[in-house]
């Protein structure tokens, strides 16, 4: 029985960890032995089966007393005896430095280090020293995932030859779901409430047609540290009433399948699950346009769904108006948006996956 270890920091609800908790699924089914490692549990973690094993890799707070160089080589030297332990096959890490402390805790190990950028290398990498580092490390590292050709072109061609482009698999409670007939007027959003993600602009956006649309709704459902800033500035535009931010919610395809429009307006993305959900619901789906290009890797701009500029909440605007304004444009974005559950299903994508890491 092959032996795979999957690695990242937690399985904290977000896009990165949900990948990894379908293909640590996926992988039990196959009759691999799965465990996963965390550095740590957080709350509102997703649900693995029981027969995967877990392993927890951040050392005890009184090992953790010293300055940054102990420090690291603690958190090194336990990362590599879980490796020595339990004998992968081979290692899949997901995100940032854990990519780097997995390769270097398998030096001159029998092991195969397969790492994953899960976004833009220039965000999950941030600085010129670390994008130095990530560039120098991933030589070493037996395989690289990313996500979009934009993110293979910033590597240098050592890294790019042993890279592959792998998607997202689409979340089964996605899948085989029946689209609303009766639409509500809802524009929705679902994501971190961050700078990144960038909901003032679409905020910015509703404001500017919600004089010619009195009927529509705002929801953004997530959590996060910008939550007042943009209460503050629903309640300046006179929208406290048409803006709802519910928070996190676990039931997402529920809350959102009724939505007339879902839209992204993030300022760098990878491969953009909630894009992928909102797809196979039948929703008519607006993304910024930005790098590294997963968006534009699902959107094909004017037929299953529309792109615009990043930042730019009058072409955003726009693109509300020309979806609420022709019932047939509507109704064909979110037919040809559906094609997306045949393109990215999990049985297909986890395949890819399988095949990827057996190659190594």
């Amino acid at each position: 029985m092959k032996r795979i270890i999957l690695f990242i920091s937690s399985l904290q609800k977000g896009g990165s960890e949900r990948v990894m908790v379908n293909l640590a699924e996926y992988f039990h089914e196959k009759k691999y032995d799965v465990i996963l490692v965390t550095q740590y549990k957080r709350e509102n973690e997703y649900s693995i089966s029981p027969e995967i094993r877990r392993v927890y890799s951040e050392p005890e707070e009184t090992m953790l007393e010293g300055g940054r160089i102990r420090n690291f080589c603690v958190r090194y030297q336990t990362l590599r005896s879980i490796w020595k332990a339990y004998k992968p096959d081979v290692v899949l890490s997901f995100l940032g430095k854990n990519n780097l402390m997995a390769v270097a805790a398998a030096a001159f190990l029998p092991i195969k280090v397969a790492v994953s950028v899960r976004g833009d290398p220039t965000m999950e990498y941030e600085g010129k020293l670390m994008q130095f580092i990530a560039r120098f490390v991933f030589r070493f590292a037996d395989g690289v995932v990313l996500q979009t050709e934009q993110a293979r072109a910033l590597f240098p061609r050592a890294v790019r030859r042993k890279s592959a482009i792998l998607p997202n698999p689409l979340n089964p409670q996605f899948l085989n779901r029946e689209t609303c007939a009766d639409r509500e007027n809802l524009i929705v959003a679902a994501g971190r409430l961050d700078a990144n993600k960038n909901h003032a602009m679409l905020i910015h956006a509703f404001a500017k047609i919600a004089d010619e649309y009195p009927q529509m709704r705002l929801v953004i459902y997530g959590e996060g540290e910008l939550r007042p800033k943009l209460e503050a500035l629903a309640e300046e535009k006179g929208l406290s009433d048409r803006i709802e931010m519910p928070g996190s919610v676990s039931d997402v395809a529920d809350r959102i399948c009724k939505a007339r429009i879902f839209t992204l307006t993030s300022n760098t993305e990878g491969m953009p699950n909630s894009i992928m959900e909102a797809m196979a619901l039948g929703i008519p789906v607006i993304a910024t346009d930005c790098p590294c290009g997963g968006p534009a890797e699902l959107i094909q701009d004017g037929v299953n769904g529309l792109l615009v500029p990043v930042g730019d909440a009058f072409a955003l605007a726009d693109a509300f108006r020309s979806i609420l304004e022709d019932a047939d444009f509507e109704r064909k974005l979110g037919e040809e948006a559906r094609e997306i559950t045949q393109k990215r299903s999990p049985d297909k994508v986890n395949k890819r996956w399988e095949s990827y890491l057996n190659q190594l």
